[in-house]
Parts: C-alpha cells; sequence; structure tokens
C-alpha cells in the first residue's frame, strides 16, 4: 500500500506540489507521525519538539490534534491527507450495499469550506491518474468510482448525521460559531463520532490556530498534549511548518499586538483576557439551564446597545437588564441585578434593521430609552430614533464600565 508520504515523492502523484522539500520538511515530519510512519533523526527530532513526546509512534494515529499558526498551511495540508485517504485505502468492507463511505471536510463558514473544496479539486484533477476515478462532481463533492466521497461542509451538528466516514477533517475549529449553541464544536464533533465507529481505521484530524483556553481543541490539548497514545496533537508557530513566511512580518504583528500574535503565529493558546475574571467567577453569576428571561411587568427594566456598522467584523450587540432587591434582615435590603436578555447580529447585516428589531424588543421590555457607548459613526441616534427609542450615550467608556463590574462579580462565591 502506498503511504502518504510516497505519494509526495511521485511525481505522478503529488510530487509536482513539493518540489521545494526544504520548505514542506515540517509538514512530511506530521503526515510521518499522524500516519505512524518511519522518522529520519530530524523529522523525530521535530516530533518531539512539536508534540512533548519522545517514542516516535508505530501506527496511526486515531485522532490528530494540529494547533498551528495563521499561514502555516494547514487548509491545503487538509486537502492533501483527505485526497490521499479518497484514493489510497479500500473502505468497502466496512460499507453496505450501496453505501459510500465519506471522506468529510468542515470549516468555520462557507468562504473557507471553498478554499479547501479548491485545493480538493486541483488535487484530484491535475493528476491523471485520480482524474480517472472522478464519477460525478457537485458543487460541494466529488464521488470517486471506488464508492469514497469527498465532501466539505460547515460546522453543523445537524447536517453530519447519516453518514459512514472514512475521515473527518476539521478545519479552523477554534473559531466555530453557531447561532443555535454555545460550544459547536463539542456538539458537532459528538455528532460525528457514531459515523466513524463501524470503520475501524476511520480517522478525525482537527486543525487550527489556537484562541481561548476552552473548547475542544484546549481540551484536547489538555488531556493528550505530550502524552502517548492513539490521539496525537501537535503544536507549532507558523514559522516552524511555514519557513517562508517572514520572520520580519511576525515581528511587526509581535509589536503591533503581543497577545493576539502569540496565538496567530506562535500557537499559543491566548490568556489576556482570562485575567480579567476567571471562568469560575462568571459561572457564579448564571443561572443553569436559563438562556432569557420574558418581560415581567413588575419589573423596570434598563438596555444597553453596543452599535456595529454591519460591514466589518464587530457585531451589533443589545443587553437588557432589571433589578431586584432583596431583604438582607430587618433594616437593610440589597438589589441584585439581573441580565434578561442578549441579542447579538453578527455582520454582514443592515444597520437600520437591526435597529428596527431591537427596537422592537426594547418596546416589550418597556424600555423607551437606550444606552450605549460613543460609538465613532453617526447613525445610531437617528436611526433609534426613528423607531421610537431615545439614544443614550454612556458618560463612562466600555473600560470604565467593565472595570465598575468587576468588584461585583468578584463579590460572588465560586460555583
Amino acid at each position: 500500500m502506498i503511504s502518504i508520504l510516497d505519494a509526495v515523492e511521485d511525481p505522478k502523484l503529488f510530487g509536482s506540489w513539493f518540489s521545494n522539500k526544504a520548505t514542506w520538511a515540517a509538514w512530511f515530519a506530521f503526515v510521518a507521525a499522524l500516519f505512524g510512519l518511519p522518522m529520519t533523526s530530524d523529522q523525530l527530532a521535530l516530533y518531539e519538539q512539536c508534540t512533548g513526546r519522545s517514542v516516535a509512534p508505530t501506527a496511526p494515529a486515531r485522532e490528530g490534534w494540529l494547533i498551528c499558526g495563521r499561514r502555516a498551511g494547514k487548509s491545503f495540508v487538509l486537502a492533501l491527507i483527505a485526497v490521499f485517504l479518497a484514493f489510497a485505502r479500500d473502505y468497502a468492507q466496512y460499507l453496505a450495499p450501496g453505501e459510500r463511505a465519506t471522506i468529510l471536510v468542515l470549516a468555520a463558514d462557507r468562504k473557507q469550506a471553498r478554499v479547501i473544496f479548491r485545493y480538493i479539486s486541483a488535487l484530484l484533477k491535475q493528476v491523471p491518474m485520480l482524474a480517472q476515478m472522478i464519477e460525478n462532481e457537485r458543487a460541494e463533492s466529488f464521488d470517486l468510482t471506488n464508492g469514497v466521497t469527498i465532501e466539505v461542509g460547515t460546522n453543523s451538528y445537524r447536517s453530519v448525521r447519516g453518514y459512514s466516514f472514512a475521515a473527518v477533517l476539521c478545519d479552523e475549529l477554534a473559531f466555530w460559531r453557531s447561532e443555535d449553541s454555545a460550544s459547536p464544536d463539542f456538539e458537532v464533533l459528538a455528532a460525528i463520532k457514531p459515523g466513524m465507529a463501524t470503520i475501524p481505521t476511520a480517522m478525525l484530524l482537527c486543525a487550527s490556530s489556537p484562541y481561548g483556553r476552552r473548547g475542544a481543541l484546549y481540551d484536547a490539548h489538555a488531556r493528550h498534549y505530550g502524552k502517548a497514545g492513539q490521539i496525537l496533537v501537535w503544536q507549532a508557530a507558523t514559522r516552524t511548518m511555514n519557513p517562508s513566511v517572514p520572520q520580519s512580518f511576525i515581528d511587526e504583528e509581535m509589536d503591533k499586538d503581543p497577545a493576539s500574535a502569540r496565538a496567530e503565529y506562535l500557537a499559543e493558546f491566548r490568556t489576556d483576557f482570562e485575567s480579567f475574571i476567571e471562568t469560575e467567577k462568571i459561572r457564579a453569576c448564571i443561572t443553569p439551564g436559563v438562556y432569557e428571561r420574558p418581560p415581567d411587568r413588575r419589573n423596570r427594566y434598563f438596555a444597553f446597545v453596543d452599535p456595529s456598522g454591519g460591514s466589518g467584523q464587530d457585531s451589533f450587540c443589545l443587553a437588557i437588564a432589571h433589578k431586584e432587591a432583596a431583604p438582607i434582615d430587618g433594616n437593610h435590603r440589597t438589589e441584585t441585578l439581573i441580565l434578561d436578555m442578549v441579542r447579538v447580529r453578527k455582520p454582514p447585516f443592515s444597520p437600520e434593521a437591526v435597529c428596527e428589531e431591537f427596537a422592537d424588543l426594547l418596546r416589550k421590555y418597556r424600555c423607551t430609552s437606550v444606552r450605549a457607548d460613543r460609538y465613532a459613526g453617526g447613525f445610531p441616534p437617528d436611526c433609534f430614533k426613528k423607531f421610537g427609542i431615545n439614544y443614550e450615550a454612556s458618560d463612562k467608556t466600555k473600560s470604565e464600565l467593565f472595570v465598575d463590574l468587576l468588584p461585583h462579580i468578584n463579590s460572588l462565591p465560586s460555583s
């Protein structure tokens, strides 16, 4: 059986994409580790550096978790592995009559999915031997003559059910988002794994730049990095995997925003935003199972909005809250602040449409005005006024509001 390293060496397969082997040396070490192939001394040294392990694997990993900086080449390597697994392995013995084995590549959004699909298309169509195996081509999938389908899609726990997966490859897992789930990465992975159960050689490969110390990517790192077993965690900076990225570029990014650049290019999980409020303190503020409280005529509500123009990366957010008084003893009372509702609209969107939607919500909670930070654009006051809501700029900056909130949260016992 041909190995993936044989395939990238073979000029009749993928050799033309890897003519500058020095640039790809780190990726060759990674795929050798992932597939349990023999490693050179240089590859073994890099394996030890990037995995925290000292003993090389002798069998393919059941799961691979690839934590790399941006521009490291993750998406192309995922496409390469997907195509290799599609043509180089035989899954027929594990399939029912008429059933197909699926190699699924999941991305954070459709734009990223299209990028990976273009790589897959090129790897298939530009290799004559593989082009002959294409039975059907659709907008997001290829059916091959050996009963394997390569498909790309976006993260949805609903759409991954009913398949027999020979492999699932997840791109930019740390940045998966969903309107109806607080933890889409865990939910999608949980929905995927039953589809892998009937194919013993099925492989799960998750690749992403890191973000905060939470989610499935961080969980895998915390559980398996540096530990032997069939779950491989590989963590490497951008230039470790792709030395063609200029060091001067990395240095400039580090000068502009060190915390962000350490995550984006050095592949380190961010801790800067954890230092403000501990996760345990946040949990102490949350009532489990309560996601929103409907309006109650006994309460007087207050609202705050964080506007956005709709064309950049910032979301347009609305929060509505009220106060409740409770007795401490016969002579004293205390106030509890309760956040009743949060709405977030992610770009792209029409700012006027969002103002109208939020104005309707404000009226349901009997709010005739909304406070806001001092948004640089001029549209929010006029837009909200158009829909009958008075827009009041906060006397305090967002940072000052956060600082005022901190002692209230820290005074709560941890859950």
